[in-house]
């Protein structure tokens, strides 16, 4: 195995990234003009945090070098200028503004001419990059009687409902996933904004033909009620182009799933997860992310052929099951370079969901809608566990030759937590490692990174007999 060290050529790419940020928030807030940036900054306050992102682009790359540090960059990167169109939409396309369920994907709005905006959405990155910036629309959710111990995502919605930061919108868009928190999120966003709300129906058993059928009827019920009350009008030839580049997309991501499961991954963590994370789930069918993902496809193939690896000494590779550890989103970093754990694939971004029919309007929606049904989470944790909640976890660790399989065992979400204890017995039958991280999704004052450290370096050095590197 050759493995490549920082160098020089790796702090210009770091410093390179950093630049083009910059220059893209500050053309942003050029284009938008001080008056109006100022006025802004005051109603989202949350866009202040939203300017650290070369702060968590530093934590990310640290250590990583190479095609590996390259791609991580770029996703990066991308994520930052997909935030800025987003700014950009509430800033200029107001009058055509919705927001939607994170697990609702944007294609449907989009072709109907409507600017979305994914309340969710600050939940996952904000942590990211301030770990802490969420605790205060946790604590005004508490503080108006939401329970403590839903999930800290749609809680942390509400609050920031609550407060009053979200953008204003012309209709909100929901549905009965992922989970019972989530779901009745909604009343409470919907009845705060004072907007009208429509929740699409997801039936309990969804993998079937009858609820394919039924589940296309509820998004054309959809369609029409955005027609009603939005100046939004579907338009089939757009929806079909966008489906087609989202399995573009989805055909070089599968490409870069077979390489990875060569030993050792020439691409792993970030540059798999978080691209896919964002990519399909807020910038489906874009050119700029069928590009990304070429690229990222690209520097695979090279780390492929010169057999390098991504992560220096590979040692394990891991699955991590459940959402990523949000407020101490460098976990891997650490955890490359202090027992050489790859991160391979984790459960937010593995499907077995097929490409998009776009040979007419009713076969796309049937298409798209069994991608909804099996949003992540959601497919995991509906119906029996034997078959929708243990099959992906052991498929993916024999596919991919995973040594361990890490869950973050995050407090608030009660479906996963309640089948931890049979997924160890599932995992010491087949003689896998499996490590339980106890911890919330975003407010790091349940479990600190040191307590996050703590557990794992205890779980490699107990259980995986692993040596720290340094």
């Amino acid at each position: 195995m050759s493995t490549i060290k920082p160098g020089l050529s790796d702090y210009l790419l770091f410093n390179k990234y950093r630049a083009i940020n910059l220059m893209n928030i500050g053309r942003m807030a050029a284009k938008h003009g001080p008056l109006d940036m100022h006025r802004d900054l005051k109603r989202y306050p949350w866009i202040w945090d939203l300017l650290e992102v070369n702060a968590l682009l530093k934590r990310l790359v640290e250590g990583r070098s190479g095609n590996y540090r390259k791609a991580v960059a770029m996703v990066t990167g991308g994520v930052v200028e997909g935030v800025i169109e987003l700014l950009e939409g509430i800033f200029y396309r107001s009058d055509r503004l919705i927001l939607h369920e994170d697990l609702l994907p944007p294609e449907i709005f989009r072709a109907m001419g409507l600017q979305p905006w994914v309340p969710e959405l600050l939940g996952i990155l904000m942590p990211m990059l301030v770990p802490d910036t969420m605790q205060k629309y946790l604590d005004a959710a508490e503080s108006e009687g939401i329970p403590p111990d839903i999930c800290s995502l749609p809680r942390a919605t509400i609050g920031m409902a609550l407060k009053n930061v979200f953008p204003e919108a012309l209709a909100i868009v929901s549905s009965n996933m992922p989970c019972d928190g989530g779901m009745s999120s909604y009343t409470i966003i919907a009845r705060q904004m004072k907007k009208p709300a429509y929740w699409v129906d997801i039936p309990f058993d969804f993998k079937n033909e009858r609820a394919l059928d039924y589940f296309a009827g509820e998004l054309k019920d959809m369609i029409a009620w955005l027609e009603k009350h939005t100046p939004g009008r579907m338009d089939w030839e757009r929806l079909k182009e966008i489906c087609e580049k989202r399995n573009t997309m989805a055909e070089l991501e599968l490409d870069i799933w077979d390489m990875i499961r060569h030993r050792p991954a020439p691409m792993a963590a970030e540059a798999i997860w978080m691209s896919h994370l964002w990519f399909f789930n807020i910038n489906p069918g874009y050119d700029t992310s069928i590009k990304l993902f070429t690229d990222l496809k690209d520097l695979t193939q090279k780390n492929l052929e010169a057999n390098v690896s991504a992560v220096p000494h590979e040692k394990y590779r891991a699955l991590l099951w459940n959402p990523p550890t949000l407020h101490y989103i460098d976990l891997m970093v650490w955890a490359e370079r202090t027992y050489g754990v790859s991160l391979i694939l984790d459960s937010m971004s593995f499907n077995r969901q097929p490409f998009i029919d776009t040979a007419t309007p009713d076969s796309i929606l049937k298409s798209l809608g069994n991608i909804i049904m099996q949003g992540p989470m959601s497919r995991h944790t509906r119906g029996p566990a034997e078959a929708n909640y243990f099959p992906d976890i052991f498929h993916m660790v024999k596919h991919f030759d995973l040594d361990m399989v890490w869950v973050a065992g995050h407090i608030g979400c009660k479906n996963t937590q309640a089948m931890s204890g049979v997924l160890r017995e599932k995992c010491r039958d087949a003689g896998i490692p499996l490590l339980v991280i106890d911890y919330d999704l975003m407010d790091s004052r349940i479990t600190p990174k040191e307590g996050i450290q703590e557990q794992v370096g205890n779980f490699m050095e107990n259980i995986m007999k692993a040596k720290r590197l340094f």
